[in-house]
């Protein structure tokens, strides 16, 4: 029999970050800090508005582009709070989680040998998707001294003739890092300059603790230039809903949505009447959760200060970026070392882009409770190790 297997997807890593996960799962007493899933409950109206839709047999599909009423919501929460306008009709498309929302894009945007600009660290599927899309993945190593800003001379740097799109994504997984208003502005006479497209991954754009987010299609001249990606997982607590959505102009989002029609039909329906719900009524609770995420942000701050592993101060998402350059050891060996003597799970930092090497990915979306327990076991384990080099 021939190989039924494509060359692509065997050369594909699997998740650096189901790794850990999947082996904390079987392990009695662990404590996992590696998954970016927010511990607090679908705010309940939201989920009643779920369970009414059941109720009411809401299970049909819905348009290929989504619940116009949905659409509706997210432009008229979209120009609220970013102060971007768009068409509910033609510049909106419901998708799977924002995951679906990226990889649609690229494969609307890129054709075979297109290079695409990925900031690293960056979120795992960037570069498999634009290899999956055809497109040829160019990475660009962020610097812990640059707060893992992509500064204008790296994107210059990074640019050729066959470079048509850059991904970014602020607030960044896994290091927290943000651009602010004057970073973004620093990279769009670049962009313009260069005839560059913008995918901007802003699914953490509610979870900052420094300035408000900031999109980079509110500037001038970039509106429609972007693919603006976001969702309700992070923001709302809604992971297990699996719905994002992309915004754009009608050109793009047009032939997205195309491919969304022949992949995936729509997006869950009871997950969409549900998200309307979010879209006009939960302000307080992600205030609330934003508030909660920032009390354990400050906590592991201090508490990796105290235990002398350094870690710049991430000011959004739910995530720290601690450095273990100092062990002499691999971030897989010391994430494993770490599981394997103290029972608590983190991601390599690798998982995210070669420049990831010598950083942790810990994730705070966990109760204070947990991360209190969490912490003192890393911090004997960091004692341990420097009793080990001494």
């Amino acid at each position: 029999m021939r190989n039924p297997l494509s060359d692509k997807v065997i050369k594909m890593k699997p998740s650096g970050i189901r790794k850990f996960f999947d082996i904390v799962s079987e392990m009695p007493d662990a404590i996992s800090l590696g998954v970016g899933e927010p511990d607090f409950d679908t705010p309940w109206n939201v989920r009643e508005e779920g369970i009414y839709a059941l109720e009411k047999g809401r299970t049909f599909y819905t348009s290929n582009a989504g619940l116009l009423e949905l659409r509706e919501a997210i432009c008229d929460y979209t120009d609220r709070r970013f102060k971007i306008a768009y068409n509910p009709k033609n510049e909106v498309l419901l998708t799977v989680g924002g995951s679906e929302g990226i990889d649609v894009a690229l494969r609307a945007m890129l054709n075979p040998g297109d290079e695409v600009i990925v900031p690293e660290p960056c979120f795992v599927s960037y570069v498999p998707c634009v290899e999956l899309a055809g497109g040829v993945p160019v990475t660009v190593s962020l610097k812990n001294e640059n707060e893992f800003r992509l500064t204008r001379e790296q994107l210059e740097d990074a640019i050729t003739d066959k470079t048509k799109v850059l991904i970014i994504s602020y607030p960044n997984n896994p290091t927290g890092a943000i651009m602010e208003r004057e970073d973004l502005e620093a990279l769009v006479d670049v962009i313009i300059k260069h005839d560059l497209y913008v995918i901007s991954d802003e699914i953490y754009s509610e979870l900052t603790y420094k300035s408000e987010h900031v999109s980079i299609a509110s500037l001038s001249g970039m509106r429609d230039r972007t693919i603006v990606i976001n969702g309700f997982s992070k923001a709302f607590a809604m992971t297990g809903w699996r719905l994002g959505y992309a915004l754009g102009p009608s050109m793009i989002i047009e032939q997205m949505t195309k491919i969304h029609q022949f992949a995936i039909m729509c997006a869950p329906t009871v997950s969409q009447y549900a998200a309307v719900v979010a879209m006009r009524d939960c302000e307080k609770d992600v205030a609330n959760m934003r508030v909660a995420y920032d009390q354990r942000r400050r906590f592991l701050l201090n508490a990796f200060k105290e235990m002398g592993l350094p870690c710049f101060e991430p000011y959004g998402a739910f995530y720290m970026f601690p450095c273990i350059k100092e062990f002499d050891m691999t971030s897989e060996e010391f994430a494993t070392r770490l599981l394997q003597s103290k029972k608590v799970a983190v991601v390599p930092g690798d998982a995210f882009g070669a420049c990831g090497e010598g950083f942790l990915r810990i994730s705070y979306a966990y109760s204070l409770e947990e991360l209190k327990v969490a912490i003192d076991r890393i911090a004997e384990f960091v004692a341990e190790l420097r009793l080990e080099k001494s």
